[in-house]
C-alpha cells in the first residue's frame, strides 16, 4: 500500500506549478522557527533543514571533517547499523538526503503523512544520535577519497582548487571543501564528533516544510526533530578577502582541451542593485545560448561548446564568476574574446532591447521553479537563510520589473570591472602567457 501511495504522491508532484504560494511562519514551543507552505491534496511533506556553517566551520587541519560527517548521517543512527537504518527507511518510502556546502548542512526529507512519526523519528536519530560506526566510517572515507584522487587529475577540479586558493587565500573557503587525501586519510572519530556537534546546532537552523501538515503539526514536529541538538555550534567564519589581480593564471596540465575559470568582485544580496547586477549577469553570461559571451565565444568563433557567469553570494563573499572550455590552441582566443565583452559591457551597457528580453525571461521562467513539494520547500528555507522577507514570492518579479535602462547600465558601470578580471587555466594553452602581476 505505501509504494503505491507513493507511487501517486509522485505523479502528483509532477503537476504543472501552483499559481500562488502562501507561506506561514511557525515557531515551536522549543523556540525553532520554520516557513511552511500547506498543501493537503496529496498525502505527504517535503521537508528542508539547514545549518548555517557548513564546511567553512572545519579547521584547516581538519578540513574534510563536515563533509565526511554529513555523509556518515545515514550510515547508521540509534540502534540501527547502516544497514538497518537503510532497511528502515525503504519500509517507510521515505527519502533522506544529506549534503554539504562551503556555508551550508543541506538536509532534505520527504515522508507520507500515514508514516510521519516513523519518519521523524528515523530523521532524528541521523540528526541527533549518528552512529559513525567503524566499518561505516571507512567505507564512506574510502569513497570520499577516491573522488579526491579522481579530482586531482580533473582539470575543472584543478582549476576550482587554484582559483579558491588563489583568491580567498587562508580563509576557509581557500580549501576544497572536502579536504585533501592526507588529511581526510588522518580524520578520526573523535572529529567527526566534534564536526557533529559544532555544525547541527539550534542557533543555526533554518527549516522549509511543504504539504500534507498543519502548523500545529509542524510545531511538535519541530522540537521532536531538533529539540535534542545542542543549543549552539561552532563559531562563523569572518569575512573573506579576495584577490583578484586581474591576471591570467595558467596551471600546466596534460590535457587536449583547457579549463578556464575566471572572477571579478561581485554584489550582496542585499545591495540595492542586486536585480540590475542580476539582469546584468543574465544578459552578459547567465542566458544559455541568448548570453553576449554565449553568442561571441560560442556562436560566433566555435570556440567552445559552452561558455557563462553567474553571481556568487557566499556567506563571507561575493564574486562574479564564470568558466569556459576550449582547445589548447583556442582558449587564449576565448579569453580575449570574454574580456572584451565584459569591457564592451561596462563601457557601452545593453540595449532597451535585450532589457526586455532578460525580463520577459527571467519572470516567465520564475514560476516554473515551483514544481513540486521539494523544490517550494527547498525555496523558502533558501529565502530565510538570505534574509529575504516572507512575501518575497509575490514581489520578486516586480524588483526585476523595476530596473529601468538607466539602472542597469549605470550599475554596469560601477560593477563590471575588467581590471580585476581574473583568469586561472588549467590545461596546455597555447599562446596565452600570464600576466605579469
Amino acid at each position: 500500500m505505501i509504494r503505491f501511495v507513493w507511487a501517486i504522491v509522485l505523479l502528483c508532484a509532477a503537476l504543472p506549478a501552483r499559481a500562488e504560494v502562501t507561506i506561514q511562519e511557525v515557531t515551536s514551543p522549543g523556540g525553532i522557527t520554520a516557513w511552511l507552505v500547506e498543501e493537503h491534496s496529496i498525502p505527504f511533506t517535503a521537508l528542508e533543514i539547514r545549518f548555517r556553517g557548513g564546511a567553512a566551520l572545519d579547521a584547516p587541519e581538519k578540513k574534510g571533517a563536515t563533509s565526511l560527517m554529513v555523509s556518515l548521517l545515514e550510515e547508521g543512527a540509534g540502534d540501527l547499523d547502516a544497514r538497518a537504518f537503510a532497511k528502515a527507511t525503504e519500509s517507510l518510502a521515505a527519502s533522506f538526503r544529506y549534503d554539504t556546502s562551503d556555508d551550508a548542512v543541506r538536509i532534505s526529507a520527504k515522508f507520507l503523512t500515514e508514516n510521519r512519526d516513523q519518519a521523524v523519528a528515523l530523521l532524528r536519530d541521523s540528526l541527533v544520535a549518528p552512529r559513525f560506526d567503524e566499518d561505516a566510517v571507512a567505507r564512506v572515507r574510502s569513497q570520499l577519497l577516491s573522488i579526491l584522487q579522481s579530482d586531482e587529475k580533473d582539470p575543472r577540479a584543478i582549476a576550482g582548487k587554484q582559483f579558491d586558493a588563489m583568491v580567498y587565500g587562508d580563509h576557509p573557503y581557500g580549501m576544497p571543501q572536502d579536504g585533501t587525501v592526507e588529511i581526510v586519510g588522518a580524520l578520526t572519530r573523535d572529529d567527526l564528533l566534534a564536526a557533529h556537534e559544532g555544525a547541527l546546532a539550534r542557533d543555526r537552523i533554518y527549516v522549509g516544510a511543504v504539504g500534507d501538515i498543519t502548523p500545529e503539526e509542524l510545531a511538535i514536529l519541530l522540537d521532536t526533530l531538533l529539540g535534542d541538538l545542542p543549543a549552539t555550534g561552532a563559531p562563523l567564519p569572518g569575512p573573506a578577502g579576495v584577490t583578484l589581480d586581474g591576471g591570467t593564471h595558467v596551471v600546466p596540465f596534460p590535457t587536449p582541451q583547457s579549463v578556464a575559470i575566471f572572477g571579478q568582485p561581485g554584489i550582496d544580496r542585499d545591495d540595492p542593485d542586486f536585480f540590475a547586477a542580476f539582469i546584468l549577469d543574465h544578459i552578459l553570461g547567465g542566458g544559455s545560448f541568448e548570453s553576449r559571451l554565449m553568442q561571441e565565444v560560442r556562436e560566433k568563433r566555435g570556440l567552445t561548446y559552452g561558455v557563462y557567469s553567474y553571481l556568487v553570494d557566499k556567506d563571507q563573499a561575493q564574486l562574479w564568476q564564470g568558466a569556459v572550455s576550449s582547445a589548447n590552441d583556442r582558449v587564449a582566443q576565448a579569453v580575449r574574446v570574454i574580456r572584451d565583452e565584459w569591457q564592451k559591457m561596462r563601457d557601452s551597457g545593453v540595449t532597451a532591447e535585450e532589457l526586455q528580453d532578460a525580463k520577459t525571461y527571467l519572470t516567465g521562467a520564475y514560476p516554473l521553479r515551483f514544481d513540486g513539494n521539494g523544490p517550494i520547500a527547498n525555496i523558502i528555507v533558501a529565502m530565510q537563510m538570505e534574509g529575504l522577507p516572507i512575501d518575497y514570492i509575490d514581489t520578486r518579479n516586480e524588483k526585476i520589473e523595476a530596473v529601468s535602462l538607466d539602472d542597469i547600465n549605470r550599475v554596469a558601470q560601477e560593477l563590471l570591472d575588467p581590471d580585476r578580471l581574473t583568469f586561472v587555466v588549467v590545461g596546455q594553452p597555447e599562446g596565452l602567457e600570464p600576466a605579469a602581476n
